[in-house]
């Protein structure tokens, strides 16, 4: 133990008897086969690694993103991405939230929520997420905006209930009501913008026995025309008259509203739909998130009307048609989000994988109420290689392979293909060999005396009067 005690200060530890105890039962042919320089070695590594281990601690973050870079190096090939990476820094969590729930309601007895499916009594109202807000209207003329539920109890005789849009003030209420029992009827429009959740509020004058007589809730503001018909009574010759509610202005939510009548009404019937009073609906198309908005962020779609659709166009040659619903979220790899016009011609390149050659088809989009539809060949290996909206397109080939000396060739797609139906297979483009396809700038042809260009624009040639002038063509 004294000769060990010698070297202490190159150990680690302190010597103890114990150490010199277990060094002293190992039989010398183990200590004599001892080799020292290995051991050295073995020490440096683990010091190597010891101080590889607390520069690793010292600076954690770096370490952490070094180590998941080289999971991704080593493993990322074998487990390709399945979530989509979007920027979600410009709007609401309402906003960015898919409608993975049904709003069920049981207006009767007065409940509301996603959990009443079972419901024989309940009815669908629409989709929502498991954290909107929503509105509800009392045949009584209560109303107020609450946080969505599996279930819950907000009042009986519910005339109306959806998802609440805080600050839409385009969504406009139109309401007929009996102020009090047996009182004057009276008319109103107005919009919900902002309120307290879960505060009772009240359209009527608040007396006792007012009742809600008719009422819409209209996305774009809509007007409608109304046939009211109202209970015989003595003296009492026009039983029935009309009223258009265009012609009542759009009043904050507290206002008391026009009074229709001071007779008592029997039943109020509508006469005709209403049209919006504030025109198309602004609409853009956010590509970072591909969502829709009204807030002027990303492509500007058009100004849209209760009817139109929107247009989604796929990379693998699949479409399909869906509302302005601001809540629609465009899944897919996304070519291209438009407002859909029936009438206009798009040319399609797609390339055949039964035919193992190009084919080129012009057509038209059809609504497909959120069915997505393919335009090309279903033929396995097919896929879309380009699509062109223009009105007189021009496609370019570059050919290749043992046809690579061959001149490259233009073709006007008007005169080469005529428009045809959604379904059909379309046109061979060339027999050769292909190395590019590409759509060049297109024509301005004339029709009817008329040069029509891509911008829709028209500018008209003028005529001689005069058959006897010379003329310069």
């Amino acid at each position: 133990e004294t000769e060990l005690k010698k070297y202490e200060s190159q150990l680690r530890k302190e010597v103890v008897r114990d150490d010199v105890l277990r060094l002293v039962e190992k039989p010398v042919r183990k200590i004599s086969s001892f080799d020292i320089k290995q051991l050295d070695i073995s020490i440096k590594n683990i010091e190597s690694e010891e101080k590889t281990v607390k520069h690793n601690l010292d600076h954690l973050v770096d370490y952490t993103i070094q180590y998941f870079s080289q999971l991704k190096k080593k493993y990322g090939s074998k487990y390709p991405r399945k979530t989509e990476i979007c920027n979600f820094e410009t709007i609401e969590a309402t906003r960015v939230v898919v409608a993975n729930a049904k709003l069920y309601a049981n207006k009767a007895e007065g409940f509301v929520g996603m959990d009443l499916k079972r419901d024989e009594n309940a009815e669908y109202i629409c989709e929502c997420s498991d954290i909107d807000d929503i509105i509800v209207f009392l045949k009584n003329g209560k109303y107020l905006v609450t946080k969505i539920s599996e279930k819950a109890f907000v009042g009986k005789d519910i005339i109306h209930v959806g998802v609440f849009t805080r600050n839409d003030d385009r969504c406009i209420y139109n309401v007929v009501y009996r102020n009090g029992k047996g009182g004057e009827t009276y008319v109103k429009r107005f919009a919900v913008t902002g309120v307290t959740r879960d505060k009772e509020y009240d359209l009527t004058q608040g007396k006792e026995g007012s009742q809600v007589l008719w009422f819409t809730a209209n996305p774009n503001g809509e007007a409608e025309v109304l046939k009211v018909f109202l209970k015989p009574r003595p003296k009492l010759k026009k039983l029935v008259f009309e009223y258009d509610m265009s012609k009542l202005a759009i009043k904050n939510r507290a206002s008391i509203g026009n009074l229709l009548t001071r007779n008592a009404v029997y039943k109020i019937q509508l006469k005709s739909k209403g049209v919006s009073q504030f025109g198309g609906q602004p609409v853009w198309f956010d590509t970072d998130i591909n969502r829709l908005n009204v807030d002027s962020r990303g492509v500007y779609l058009g100004d849209f009307m209760p009817g139109d659709r929107i247009l989604a166009i796929c990379n693998n040659g699949e479409y399909y048609t869906t509302n302005f619903d601001l809540s629609n979220r465009y899944q897919g790899e996304i070519l291209s989000v438009e407002k859909l016009d029936i009438h206009k011609i798009y040319t399609a390149v797609y390339f055949d994988g039964e035919q193992n050659c190009f084919y080129i088809k012009r057509f038209c989009f059809e609504p497909s109420d959120n069915v997505v539809t393919l335009f090309i060949s279903e033929a396995p290996g097919s896929y879309l290689h380009s699509i062109s909206s223009d009105l007189y397109p021009q496609v370019e080939i570059t050919f290749g392979g043992k046809h690579s000396k061959r001149g490259n060739e233009k073709i006007d797609v008007e005169e080469f293909i005529a428009c045809k139906s959604l379904r059909a297979k379309g046109k061979r483009l060339t027999s050769f060999e292909v190395n590019e396809i590409r759509f060049i700038e297109p024509l301005a042809k004339e029709s009817n005396g008329v040069i029509v260009d891509q911008n829709g624009v028209s500018e008209e040639i003028e005529e001689s009067s005069s058959e006897g002038e010379p003329t310069l063509f």
